[in-house]
């Protein structure tokens, strides 16, 4: 009975594999048929070799960074405080955290641009992309608190927080110094799940007219043919980076430590 169950896992382990590779291989395969008769790395060449890539590839990851940092600083106090003193709060936040996936995300830029019309946000390219962080930043809330929230459940809050204060730490020394590193493994899954939204994301930043990644692949896929199969893979190879980078950071941060000097 075991032997066949190990063999039904693997069986399954392996259809899920063929499953997501043979599309990608396919896909990597067609990019490389940019010449006729020959294979290549042609549309590679064309596509970091156009200034629109460079431009809306750091522009995404700019926007992404900015939406990590701005979710970090309000999501990791809220969470904090909603494990520590408002546990009555919870259920509260955790509806609130659905909230993103029932709106769509063009309804979020229709009411963004309706709502904030005619003001200082629409009137220059800086308010827009204010309205685009504020959009990215309420897109990742679900993931982000979510995140933080099951690394703050790992962890004895109360405990370390008593400990701390023991020791004369203010709030935000106990905040930076006890409670982040403890939970360094989570904002990091977090982070990066932020990020990849950031990178990918379509709908809103087309409709606020910003140069971002998405929209880019979209136009790309829209004038090219070969071309979009590489942004594919590109983007891919990116976000296996990333996966990669998260893991050496968690291994390198393992096993979070409570600081024993907190008293400065």
């Amino acid at each position: 009975m075991i032997h066949r169950q190990s063999l039904w896992s693997w069986l399954c382990l392996a259809f899920i594999l063929l499953y997501f590779f043979v599309p990608l291989y396919a896909t990597f395969q067609f990019s490389l048929q940019a010449k006729r008769g020959q294979l290549g790395f042609t549309a590679y060449q064309n596509i970091f070799s156009a200034p629109d890539f460079s431009n809306s590839f750091l522009f995404s990851f700019q926007t992404a960074l900015l939406t990590i940092a701005i979710s970090m600083v309000l999501i990791i106090p809220t969470a904090y405080w909603v494990n520590l003193k408002l546990t009555w709060l919870r259920p509260i936040v955790e509806f609130l955290t659905l909230i993103p996936f029932v709106i769509p995300a063009v309804i979020v830029a229709f009411g963004l641009i309706r709502a904030y019309n005619r003001t200082l946000l629409t009137d220059s390219g800086e308010g827009v992309y204010v309205l685009l962080v504020g959009a990215y930043v309420s897109l990742s809330f679900p993931y982000m608190y979510r995140a933080v929230d099951t690394g703050l459940q790992a962890i004895n809050v109360r405990t370390l927080t008593e400990a701390a204060q023991s020791l004369g730490a203010s709030w935000i020394a106990i905040l930076v110094r006890v409670i982040f590193p403890n939970i360094f493994r989570a904002v990091l899954t977090g982070a990066f799940i932020t990020f990849a939204i950031a990178m990918g994301e379509f709908t809103i930043a087309s409709l606020l007219s910003q140069p971002a990644f998405g929209p880019y692949m979209a136009a790309t896929a829209a004038r090219k043919v070969y071309e979009p199969s590489a942004l594919a893979i590109v983007s891919f190879g990116l976000t296996w980076l990333c996966i990669a980078g998260v893991q050496i950071l968690t291994r390198r941060n393992r096993g979070g430590r409570v600081p024993t000097a907190l008293i400065r």
